[in-house]
């Protein structure tokens, strides 16, 4: 989920941060972001909600060049 840190980074937001506002717990951000797993539909939304994007916009592994974190 390249596209989930990148939104997080380009926000200036740690793990952390992104966990508080989507009540989503750190750990899980953690494996979405590797590849470890995947989020659930509730958690998609909810991440997505926070970031301004669409859920099916976090599972894109490809990175708009102005979302790129610098």
């Amino acid at each position: 989920m390249i596209r989930l840190k990148a939104e997080r980074l380009r926000r200036g937001w740690t793990q952390i941060d992104l966990a508080y506002h989507s009540r989503v717990h750190p750990a899980e951000i953690s494996r979405f972001e590797t590849r470890i797993a995947r989020p659930y539909p509730g958690q998609a939304r909810r991440l997505a909600a926070v970031l301004c994007l669409e859920p099916s916009q976090l599972l894109e592994n490809e990175v708009p060049d102005e979302v790129s974190p610098k």
